[in-house]
């Protein structure tokens, strides 16, 4: 069926629990919802593996991906229409590049991509340019078009402001996953006024700008942030379970690369182990499929590889404790290190050091590698200024950032009963844990 003009003949809506409902009146839209590989996001989660700290957290990727796309919508249609310093050709790759960000993301997104040195990013932009039916139904659009999105998605499009609509210190990304994500793990600390944000945001050049009447809802958008971050994206049972996630990872492509022989093959692995992982085979890949193999390599001979999957499938995660990585935390690290061998548990396994590390809000200082886009105030005489500038509030958290060490341990392996009583006191002492 035809459509004139590129729109459907009626409006769809998907009912949304954070912004109510999510409008789709583009046909091009509504195609590249119904592709194979947008639909894969629905089998990825949105926030990995933290459904084992907060058990409501079973959103997607794809329920993200939809809420981004409607809030740019909302910008584009609703607050930008009709402004000078907006150009409505750049509807069409706004809405695309804000409904494809999240597109290469793979499963347990950011643990997979830290143990096989992976950039979804790559992916991302790989999928909407390659031999997919996202860039078949972006090509509608011209040969050209799947260029301009990814290159939104790059922040290399030519027009900055439509980048800063889906990556900056105040994008529709951050501002549709701070709200689902609070909405979801049951949590206050995501919440903050979306709409007066929107209400004030004003296209300039080549960035979006917010007036400065707007700018206490700024700061309580950037604080709900800071809170999420550190309450609910470093929670440290969390980061438990990513450590046992990327070890089991680990140990399966340490053991295939040994030669070993499994019970259950990872097909499914084989490409990414040997160090390359072609897009067709990464598309096979979501956390269904990791799960089913988690699941049976519970069974496996390797008790490493089955010790792991049992903890992981049943959440028998590890314990942690607080870690100062000074020359004598290190120093009881080695001492540790030695003590768990003579204990028989691999301290390359159950002795990990994590680490987490967030910048709530900066300003992009000359000179600096990493180039990031700050929020920018518009006065009622036209002026701009730099958002840190003008609020107390973000100057006093603007460049300064955190970051937080944890140790992790298997407390049911070092109380077992059959180990030596000298190691065991020693390692308990050394964990500060002696009973």
């Amino acid at each position: 069926m035809t459509y004139p003009n590129g729109k459907l003949s009626e409006e769809k809506v998907f009912k949304d629990p954070v912004h109510r409902y999510i409008h789709v009146r583009d046909k091009l839209i509504w195609d590249l919802i119904g592709t194979a590989e947008f639909q894969r996001l629905r089998r990825i989660k949105q926030l990995g593996t933290t459904y084992l700290t907060f058990h409501g957290a079973e959103h997607s990727r794809f329920t993200h991906s939809m809420g981004v796309y409607e809030i740019v919508r909302r910008i584009v249609d609703d607050v930008f229409k009709g402004r000078p310093e907006w150009d409505d050709s750049e509807r069409m790759v706004s809405l695309c590049a804000a409904l494809l960000h999240d597109l290469g993301h793979g499963p347990f997104s950011h643990s997979f991509e830290k143990v096989f040195h992976l950039d979804h990013e790559d992916y991302t932009r790989a999928i909407i340019l390659g031999d997919t039916e996202v860039n078949r139904v972006l090509r509608v659009m011209g040969e050209d078009f799947p260029k301009k999105v990814a290159e939104v998605i790059a922040k290399t499009y030519a027009n900055k402001q439509v980048v800063s609509l889906i990556s900056s210190q105040i994008d529709a990304d951050r501002m549709d996953y701070l709200q689902r994500d609070a909405y979801y793990t049951g949590v206050s600390y995501g919440h903050f006024d979306m709409e007066r944000i929107l209400r004030v945001m004003r296209p300039r050049e080549d960035q979006v700008v917010i007036k400065q009447s707007g700018m206490h809802a700024v700061e309580d958008y950037i604080m709900s942030r800071y809170q999420m971050y550190w309450q609910v994206y470093f929670h440290p049972v969390t980061r438990s379970a990513e450590v046992i996630l990327t070890k089991i990872l680990h140990r399966a492509m340490q053991l295939y690369r040994d030669k070993y022989k499994f019970i259950l093959e990872p097909i499914h692995f084989y490409s990414i182990f040997n160090g390359e992982m072609p897009l067709q085979d990464y598309l096979k890949l979501d956390e269904s499929i990791i799960m089913f193999y988690f699941q049976a390599w519970q069974e496996e001979q390797d008790a490493i590889l089955s010790d792991l999957c049992k903890r992981f499938i049943n959440r028998n995660l590890f314990q942690y404790i607080e870690f100062n990585p000074t020359n004598e935390e290190m120093m009881k690290l080695m001492e540790l290190t030695v003590l768990f061998k003579k204990a028989g548990i691999d301290p390359e396994y159950y002795l990990v050091v994590d680490s987490s590390s967030d910048l709530p809000y900066d300003f992009y200082r000359p000179g600096e590698e990493e180039e990031r886009l700050p929020i920018h105030l518009i006065r009622s005489n036209g002026d701009i200024r730099e958002l840190s500038r003008e609020s107390e509030i973000v100057d006093a958290i603007s460049g300064k950032r955190r970051t937080d060490h944890k140790l992790y341990f298997p407390m049911d392996l070092i109380e077992d009963f059959t180990l030596k009583r000298n190691v065991k006191k020693k390692i308990l002492e050394l964990l500060k844990l002696a009973k």
